[in-house]
């Protein structure tokens, strides 16, 4: 019995070992612009490859590019990893574009996928066009840090910095023959034959990369990633802003009915945090507020629609104003303007008429509702005056005209206390 114990613990060990020999590759994917999120996401895998022992990190990369802090971020983390981390622009069609390409470039080992490119690194401005001298200035730092970083893996300076400076893009083909890249791959199987037992330098000592019979891990986002990174999308910010107001605007002017108040609350955080991540122009948040303002005053003022088209205008120019970028990436598509604007113009129209025709119809209720009510006369009506019985109710009433007992009447006018009535079928 003891023999069979030891004989399986032998198995089990061997097999640890056989496993923790094997190693992984983490294979992370990136095919949304960069963001604080993404940079987030990467330096979580980075952290658990490293703790993790794994062979290799790899990044499959398709992207139009991002925000300058994040991509900085993400290439502090490819340089801090203990691990080598090789990014595959891929798959066909790929492009690792302006931050992406400066991510590509910061890699141990960089490849592409046939049909893809890279370049047009040449830094954008957010909101405001800075002047000349600025704008020179914030070339100058990107290329020289560009420069630094082909420098340190050893890739093709001249070609890096043509990327800021002149906002060159390259395939695949002529990437490799300017040593931008290291190699071409087909796909990722035929990227990790090419990459197993290729010597990389890291920090100036020579690295192997084993990777025969390493298992492929793909990392996924977590759930809180996966929201925030839905919500850095500037449609669904812009969409989260517009639900915020509306939901505020219905509690306030229904207080207690709380759920349009709770929603409108989350809706604005929500778009709050997004902000951080995107080149919000706060003139056009201003704008989108103004044109509430002035639904609501059509509501209680009217005004013959001058209101609603002035507010019409503000939303559609503080939609178009409140994402200040030239990247089409970091803009509010004009779908989702049109169908945010109808619909918000829609409802409110739709509230003024609902309120106009509360206005033009008769009360029901108090003393003006009896106007007009059709009744019974208890007994003889005079001018001296009689008993009605109008809406269950008995009242004093007087006729100019005799009416006898049992004759419909209708409430010409209320005077005080007693009602001024006529025959039913005469007129007034």
């Amino acid at each position: 019995m003891g023999r069979i114990v030891f004989f399986i613990l032998c198995l089990l060990i061997s097999a640890v070992g056989f496993s923790a020999e094997q190693g992984r590759i983490r294979v992370v994917g990136i095919h949304d612009p960069i963001t604080p999120v993404t940079a987030s996401f990467l330096h979580r895998n980075l952290q658990e490859a490293s703790r993790d022992g794994d062979r290799m990190l790899l990044i499959e990369l398709d992207t139009p590019g991002g925000l300058d802090t994040a991509m900085r971020s993400i290439v502090q983390d490819i340089f801090a990893s203990p691990v080598p981390v090789a990014v595959f622009v891929a798959p066909a069609g790929a492009r690792a574009a302006s931050a992406g390409a400066i991510i590509a470039l910061s890699a141990d080992v960089c490849a592409m996928s046939p049909g893809t490119n890279i370049g047009a690194a040449h830094p954008v401005s957010i909101g405001e066009k800075p002047d000349k001298v600025m704008e020179a200035k914030i070339v100058n730092d990107a290329e020289a840090y560009v420069e630094g970083i082909a420098r340190k893996r050893g890739r093709d300076e001249a070609l890096a910095r043509q990327m800021v400076r002149d906002s060159i893009s390259l395939s695949a083909e002529k990437a490799l023959a300017g040593r931008v890249i290291d190699l071409m791959a087909t796909d990722r199987s035929d990227l990790l034959r090419q990459l197993d037992g290729r010597r990389i330098n890291r920090d100036g000592r020579e690295l192997v990369l084993k990777l025969a019979g390493a298992a492929v891990v793909p990392a996924e986002m977590g759930m809180r990633e996966r929201i925030l990174n839905a919500i850095s999308n500037p449609n669904v910010a812009y969409v989260l802003l517009m639900i915020g107001m509306l939901g505020l605007f219905f509690e306030l002017s229904n207080p207690g009915v709380i759920l349009p108040g709770a929603i409108g609350g989350i809706s604005l955080i929500l778009a709050f945090f997004a902000f951080q991540t995107l080149p919000v122009n706060y003139a056009g948040v201003l704008l989108i507020l103004l044109a509430l303002i002035l639904f609501i005053a059509e509501i209680k003022i009217v005004s013959h629609g001058m209101l609603t088209v002035g507010g019409v205008i503000a939303m559609v120019l503080g939609s178009l104003l409140l994402f200040e970028s030239p990247e089409p990436y970091l803009r509010v598509s004009w779908s989702v303007i049109l169908v945010t604007v109808v619909a918000t113009v829609g409802f409110f129209v739709f509230a003024v008429r609902k309120v106009l025709q509360a206005h033009r119809n008769q009360p029901t209720t108090g003393r003006e509702g009896l106007v007009g009510e059709v009744g019974v006369a208890d007994g003889e009506l005079t001018p001296a005056g009689g008993k009605v019985f109008v809406r269950g109710e008995y009242w004093d009433a007087w006729s100019e005209e005799p009416v006898t007992a049992g004759e419909q009447v209708v409430v010409d006018a209320v005077e005080g206390m007693r009602l001024r009535v006529r025959k039913a079928g005469t007129r007034d």
